[in-house]
């Protein structure tokens, strides 16, 4: 059994509650999708914790961002918290990260941050058949923090949603599970007043974590994937 996560964002609380409860459903293999790292202060311990489980990582554009010395182009917040992340890791943290994979094909699987036409950053947020490349049977991507399921006649879709920040308006950590030929979604709940008293603690403000307490980006929003596809069994 396969853990599949994404979207850590360096959230510690949530990420050990993931691991634990993979754990117990008897995953032993997991797979980060990208952006261990990016809005919350513990992506250190993340980073470490990850290190410990053989996790194999994706490079997320959050990611990307902290490993090239890079801002975030669409957002200054975005950016003025990687310069603070910067300062709080490793070099042996930075140089794992670094190592992350640009995507990983494995058998008729692809895992990607992004998608298949920008592994890093594309935004799938409108998703059908068409989206899953033609030598792909299961496509799994993040990065839009939102969880779905589709099946187009046996060719599937996965998003197992966002560790660190949902934004689908469900504020308990979720992640997928991969089981020979099946494919489930989980969440789970877990204390995010750790995770914003951490924030607090390293000077931000209390709306970059307030959102967590509802599922939703930093300011509010809450964000959907639609699925085009009349025969698609859809599972969210």
């Amino acid at each position: 059994m396969i853990c599949i996560l994404s979207d850590v964002h360096g959230n510690l609380p949530a990420l050990q509650a993931v691991l634990a409860a993979a754990k117990r459903l008897g995953c032993r293999r997991f797979i980060s999708l990208g952006d261990v790292v990016g809005y919350y202060s513990q992506l250190g311990e993340c980073i470490d914790l990850l290190r410990e489980h053989n996790v194999l990582n994706i490079m997320g554009n959050h990611d990307h961002y902290l490993v090239e010395g890079l801002a975030c182009p669409r957002s200054r917040m975005v950016s003025q918290i990687m310069e603070y992340q910067r300062c709080v890791v490793t070099s042996g943290q930075v140089e794992w990260l670094a190592a992350s994979k640009p995507s990983l094909a494995e058998g008729d699987n692809l895992f990607v941050h992004g998608g298949p036409e920008d592994p890093r950053d594309q935004y799938l947020y409108q998703v059908s058949d068409a989206t899953i490349p033609r030598h792909v049977r299961r496509l799994f991507s993040g990065h839009t923090h939102v969880q779905a399921l589709a099946d187009f006649q046996g060719r599937q879709y996965c998003n197992p949603g966002s560790v660190g920040q949902p934004r689908d308006g469900d504020a308990r950590a979720a992640f997928a599970v991969l089981d020979d030929d099946r494919v489930t979604l989980h969440r789970v709940g877990y204390d995010i007043d750790r995770t914003a008293a951490a924030m607090r603690a390293a000077g931000f403000p209390p709306h970059y974590s307030e959102c967590l307490y509802i599922g939703a980006q930093i300011g509010g929003r809450i964000d959907t994937v639609t699925i085009v596809s009349a025969d698609a069994n859809i599972q969210s």
